[in-house]
């Protein structure tokens, strides 16, 4: 074969003989179990040199959350585009049918003919089917598509799931005399061990990302490719995963929008700049849809909040806690961007249930044990008792570990009736199941 019908051929299959598709290629990094604990989010003692080095370049989101404080029911809401608990599958560890019309958003992209790849969690509380990917596995990559297709590629790091704090055997890299140890957790070695190993695992989510943002670089991909970069939920450590308040919910996002889609750039969009833009879970799909040039159907509820004409966005965020593993619950949350409601069905119960498979994290087994002996300050008695209080209603701004519970006093009653409507309308308007029995949702 000669040297031209070589090159010729090499080009054809790299789809360098084709016009560059229209359509924007999209990348998610995401990690596990992690907060804004970044860099880029003003952590000094975080290490995540990429993820930050991609927000100098784009976006950051102030408050974004993940509707859910714990991975299912998260993931079941990204999806779909729905709220969990609208389908009835707000428990962990639930599983129930889609209502018939309802699809994947994957599904779409790909019928707009994009390639859709996820490696390679999935881990939903509802049936999606077999056609929402076209590779779902350790070896999915975008790759594998035909020349020139555009591609939808999900790369999900694991290597900062809250399992890696219990597991972890010797000495953490970061010093935990520098961690910030919350107002709710007592300040003992042990849990700035488990904080300093938390922020270890940031760092190897970071490294992961990075990986993946050089093998677009080294395809020549870069500036034809949107990247998110976003956690599943709040930090693996206890009363921030599961927990339905902020420190529970709101996660780093970064999203890069290159100079060719500048169309799809929100008014806000400059490098390095930080959106105010209320975001969360349910927003994902229709965003990339709107992407994708495609329209979002009817029965997602979330907005978009990139792409051309973008409306203003929501004036509130809302949250949810059911059925965590072997215990019930039923929690609904509000943010405003400063002000968090919770509204607590259950207050029987104490927000800190007895998990088993949260206990195992020296942190929460040794927290649980200063409550008991009676060693333990207000704020960080609270998470453990009972009964707990129908409303609790906090202000990130002076008090951002959620600690003083503001619901009770007069000044700020005027807040308190305002997220309580708020989330008595978002109910109603989402035909929220929650209050029914688990098993009469199928």
């Amino acid at each position: 074969m000669s040297r031209f019908w070589a090159v010729s051929l090499a080009m054809l299959f790299s789809g360098a003989l084709f016009a560059q598709s229209p359509h924007p290629n999209i990348v998610w990094l995401s990690s596990e179990d992690h907060g804004p604990h970044m860099g880029c989010y003003g952590d000094s003692v975080a290490r995540t040199p990429h993820i930050d080095a991609l927000a100098s370049r784009g976006l950051k989101y102030r408050c974004c959350w993940s509707n859910a404080p714990v991975c299912a029911p998260a993931r079941t809401t990204i999806i779909t585009g729905i709220y969990p608990p609208s389908l009835g599958a707000e428990d962990m560890r639930s599983m129930l049918p889609l209502p018939e019309g309802v699809q994947a958003f994957p599904e779409l992209l790909r019928s707009a003919g994009y390639y859709c790849t996820n490696q390679s969690k999935e881990d939903y509380n509802v049936r999606v089917g077999d056609r929402v990917w076209d590779a779902s596995s350790r070896q999915a990559h975008w790759s594998n598509r035909n020349p020139n297709q555009p591609f939808f590629a999900v790369f999900n790091s694991t290597v900062s799931h809250e399992s890696k704090i219990r597991l972890h055997d010797g000495f953490p890299e970061t010093d935990p005399r520098r961690v910030r140890v919350p107002a709710y957790h007592p300040d003992t070695p042990t849990v700035r061990r488990d904080w300093a190993i938390y922020y270890d695992s940031i760092a190897a989510a970071d490294a992961e990302a990075g990986r993946r943002l050089a093998e677009l670089e080294a395809a020549g991909l870069t500036e034809s490719t949107i990247v998110f970069f976003w956690a599943d939920h709040g930090s693996g450590m206890p009363r921030s995963k599961r927990w339905p308040g902020n420190s529970g919910l709101q996660v780093p996002l970064v999203v890069y929008i290159p100079e060719a889609f500048a169309h799809l750039r929100p008014p806000e969009y400059s490098a390095g700049g930080t959106s105010e833009r209320l975001v969360s879970f349910v927003d994902f799909a229709p965003t990339l849809l709107r992407l994708a040039g495609v329209t979002a159907p009817d029965w997602m509820q979330g907005e978009a909040f990139l792409g051309a004409d973008v409306g203003a966005g929501p004036n509130y965020l809302h949250g949810f806690r059911g059925r965590m593993d072997e215990r019930p619950d039923l929690v609904r949350s509000v943010t405003d961007g400063r002000f968090v409601y919770l509204r607590n069905y259950r207050i029987d119960r104490p927000h800190g249930q007895r998990i088993a498979y949260q206990m195992e994290t020296p942190t929460t087994a040794e927290w649980f044990a200063m409550f008991q002996a009676g060693q333990l300050s207000d704020a960080q008695r609270s998470f453990w008792e009972a009964p707990r209080s129908p409303e609790e209603l906090f202000d990130l701004e002076s008090d951002p570990d959620e600690v003083r519970d503001l619901a009770r006093q007069p000044e700020h009653r005027a807040t308190l009736l305002r997220l309580r409507e708020a989330n008595r309308k978002h109910m109603q308007k989402i035909h929220d199941v929650g209050l029914l029995p688990e098993g009469l949702r199928a």
